[in-house]
């Protein structure tokens, strides 16, 4: 019975060590709204260039970011959670949270003041949810709710995915359904018969290279905003053509 009893204590103080609550200090206070309809159908597209969110793998749950929070698109593709604060309105679903990506701008108006529908004019952390996301946290009368968030390590599906758009000697690549850190903060390209060819962010997602690069198979270097360095090698085929889009089963590591 002591040995029993031993045991259960040292397991009860397991349990303590291993949980941490999270801190206050990790939680930002922002504001939340929707938009994109019951089916989510208009969240497609957007400024970082997803175009279809489900085949770019981020599906319904994403929001698009103020312009804050959207950092010129360096943002596109990060993970957030967010919990309604229910210490501020009444309006919210207790107990509820959900983690959406990043993967759209939601623009200034500077017609409307900040605190009366000028919801994302800066310096405002706002996130303009898909509906079926933000129905998770609020009732949709609310229209506007304040919510507490962090940035979290992205869960996705497969690996990197390469689309290819531009011409001659000016390749345009958006690179998706990247996991941990969700982003890129650097990116270099290899052809066949090229040394490594620094790229630089055009818009959104989309990375930018001018060099002569077609017959080649193509290989990618990326550092990702949370410093994760990979290589991945000749991704692309030498035969590929403008438009295409090639997925990998390389993923940055968890």
């Amino acid at each position: 019975m002591a040995a029993g009893m031993r045991f259960l204590q040292l397991f009860a103080a397991v349990l303590a060590f291993s949980f941490v609550p999270a801190k206050s200090d990790y939680w930002h206070q922002a504001y939340a709204t929707f938009y994109g309809g019951a089916d989510g159908a208009e969240t497609m597209g957007g400024a970082c260039g997803y175009d279809n969110l489900y085949a770019a793998g981020y599906g319904l749950n994403n929001a698009a970011l103020s312009t804050v929070l959207f950092n010129n698109g360096l943002s596109c593709g990060q993970c957030y959670l967010i919990t309604c604060d229910t210490s501020k309105s009444n309006m919210c679903k207790p107990g509820t949270s959900i983690t959406v990506s990043a993967t759209n701008l939601c623009p200034p108006n500077w017609a409307l003041a900040n605190d009366n529908g000028g919801w994302c004019n800066p310096p405002r952390e706002h996130f303009d949810m898909s509906q079926p996301a933000w129905e998770n946290l609020a009732i949709y009368r609310a229209g506007i709710v304040p919510v507490l968030y962090q940035r979290v390590t992205c869960q996705r599906q497969g690996g990197l995915r390469f689309t290819i758009s531009g011409f001659n000697y000016f390749e345009l690549v958006l690179v998706t359904n990247i996991a941990m850190s969700g982003s890129i903060k650097s990116m270099s390209v290899k052809g066949t018969n090229t040394a490594w060819i620094p790229m630089s962010q055009n818009w959104g997602a989309n990375w930018q290279c001018l060099a002569g690069l077609k017959g080649q198979a193509l290989s990618f270097a990326i550092t990702s905003s949370g410093g994760q360095y990979k290589v991945f090698q000749d991704v692309v085929p030498a035969w590929w053509l403008f438009g295409q889009t090639f997925s990998t089963w390389q993923q940055f590591d968890y």
